[in-house]
């Protein structure tokens, strides 16, 4: 899906998504990622929501997020309890949604100058 949502030039904004890539400002993404109203990291190890396990959650937290969207592919599926422990422990929301809905509410709080992190897996 292509959006026409316009940022400002210091914004990342997530453009367009499909199950193979993800457009943000002007980057192609090609694997699972996170993103935030001023960061990016591409290539963010899991591949999927199943290789999630808490090791790899320290890169989202040095954001320091107050909300955090787990774009889980082609539909809805729920981090395991471990993870929404770690998120809780921390103080930080974490809502799981199906990719599209994910990439969709991130621009929305971004433009409201929210500080939140969308952890997208294209799978």
């Amino acid at each position: 899906m292509k959006f026409t949502l316009e940022g400002g030039s210091n914004v990342n904004v997530i453009r367009s998504y499909s199950s193979e890539e993800i457009r943000i400002g002007e980057h192609s993404v090609r694997s699972s990622c996170i993103v935030t109203a001023d960061a990016l990291i591409a290539d963010w190890p899991p591949a999927t929501l199943d290789e999630l396990e808490v090791n790899h959650l320290e890169p989202i937290f040095e954001l320091r997020p107050e909300l955090v969207l787990l774009g889980t592919g082609a539909r809805q599926r729920f981090a395991p309890a471990q993870i929404r422990s770690t998120f809780a422990t921390r103080g930080i929301g974490i809502e799981a949604m199906d990719l599209g809905a994910a990439c969709r509410t991130f621009n929305i709080l971004v433009q409201e100058e929210r500080r939140v992190a969308a952890v997208l897996f294209l799978k």
